[in-house]
C-alpha cells in the first residue's frame, strides 16, 4: 500500500493548496464592503456546504462527461477537495482575520496605509497564526476523506486496500494495516501543525 499511502499525500496536499488559495479570496469576498462579492462569497459556501463531497466527486469525474468534459480521476479529486474545503477554510480565515482587533488597522490608516496595504503588513500576518489550529483541523479532515476518492477509482489508500482484500482475502489484517497508517499520517499532520504553532509563538515573543 505504499503507493496509495503516497497518492494519498500527494492528493491532500494539492486539494489543501486549491481549497487555501480558494479559501482566501473567498474570506476576502466575505469581508469586501462589495455585497456583490460577498453576496457571491455566500453563495459559493451555501452550495458546496450543503452537497455532500461523494455527490461532488461524482459529478466531476462522471457528470462532466455529459456535456463533453472528462477529467483524470485524480484530477476531479483535487478539484472536488479543493472547491468543497475552500467552502470550509474561508470561514477559517474570516474567523481569523476578524479576531485581529480593528484598533491596529485604524491605527495603520492614520498613518496613511492603505487598506490593503494595512490588511498585508498588519493584519494577514497575526491572522494567520490565528487560523494555524483551524488550518490543521482541517487538513487531517482532509487526508481521512481522500479515502472517498476511492469511488471514483483513484489509487489511494483505501482503493489498493480493496484491491488487496480482493486478491489475499485478508480483510481483517490489511483494514487494520489501513487504519494504523491513517492514523500515522493523522499523527504526523497534527504534531507539525502544534510545532509550527510553537515556532510562531517563539518569534512573536522574540
Amino acid at each position: 500500500m505504499g503507493i496509495g499511502a503516497l497518492t494519498t499525500v500527494g492528493l491532500t496536499f494539492a486539494a489543501f493548496i486549491v481549497a487555501a488559495l480558494l479559501g482566501f479570496c473567498l474570506a476576502l469576498m466575505r469581508l469586501s464592503r462589495s455585497r456583490v462579492l460577498s453576496l457571491i462569497a455566500s453563495v459559493y459556501l451555501e452550495v458546496f456546504r450543503n452537497i455532500p463531497i461523494l455527490t461532488q466527486l461524482f459529478i466531476l469525474y462522471f457528470g462532466l462527461t455529459y456535456i463533453g468534459i472528462t477529467l483524470p480521476a485524480i484530477g476531479a479529486a483535487i478539484i472536488g477537495f479543493g472547491l468543497n474545503g475552500a467552502a470550509i477554510l474561508s470561514e477559517v480565515f474570516r474567523s481569523s482575520i476578524r479576531t485581529i482587533d480593528r484598533g491596529q488597522s485604524e491605527a495603520a490608516f492614520s498613518i496613511g496605509m492603505t487598506r490593503s496595504l494595512a490588511m498585508r503588513i498588519i493584519v494577514l500576518p497575526q491572522a494567520f497564526k490565528v487560523a494555524i489550529p483551524g488550518m490543521a483541523n482541517f487538513a487531517i479532515g482532509l487526508l481521512k476523506d481522500t479515502s472517498l476518492a476511492s469511488a471514483a477509482a483513484v489509487p489511494e489508500l483505501t482503493f489498493k486496500a480493496k484491491m488487496l482484500v480482493s486478491e489475499t482475502y485478508q480483510t481483517n489484517l490489511i483494514y487494520f494495516l489501513l487504519a494504523m497508517i491513517y492514523l500515522v499520517l493523522s499523527l504526523v499532520l497534527s504534531h507539525w501543525a502544534a510545532r509550527t504553532e510553537r515556532r510562531l509563538k517563539v518569534v512573536k515573543e522574540n
